[in-house]
C-alpha cells in the first residue's frame, strides 16, 4: 500500500469519526487531509472526482428520511462532503497550475 492509499484512508476514517465524535479542530484537519488527499489524484481522474464532489454535495442530505439510519447516513456523509470539498478546491488549484505551466 503506497503513500497515497494510507492518505486517502485516513482522511476518509477522520472524515467519517470526526462527523460523528466532537474532536477539537476537527474542520481545519479535515480540511487540511482533504489536500493532502487531492494531491494524489491522478490528472485523468480529476475530471470524475470533481464530478462525484458535486454528486455528493447535492445528494449527502437526501438519505436523511431513511427511517432509523438516515441520520447516521447523512451524518457520514457530510463528514465526506466536507473532505471532498476540501480536495475539489485542490483539484482546481493544482488545473490551474498544470494550464499555466509553459
Amino acid at each position: 500500500m503506497g503513500v497515497d492509499k494510507i492518505v486517502k484512508l485516513v482522511a476518509v476514517v477522520f472524515a467519517i469519526v470526526a462527523a460523528f465524535v466532537a474532536i477539537p479542530q476537527s474542520a481545519p484537519i479535515v480540511a487540511i487531509l482533504g489536500i493532502a488527499a487531492a494531491w494524489f489524484i491522478a490528472e485523468e481522474d480529476r475530471s470524475r472526482f470533481l464530478i462525484a464532489v458535486i454528486a455528493l454535495n447535492l445528494a449527502h442530505g437526501a438519505l436523511g428520511s431513511i427511517w432509523g439510519i438516515g441520520g447516521l447516513i447523512t451524518t457520514a456523509l457530510s463528514g465526506l462532503n466536507a473532505l471532498f470539498l476540501a480536495g475539489a478546491a485542490t483539484v482546481i488549484v493544482l488545473g490551474l497550475v498544470d494550464r499555466l505551466k509553459p
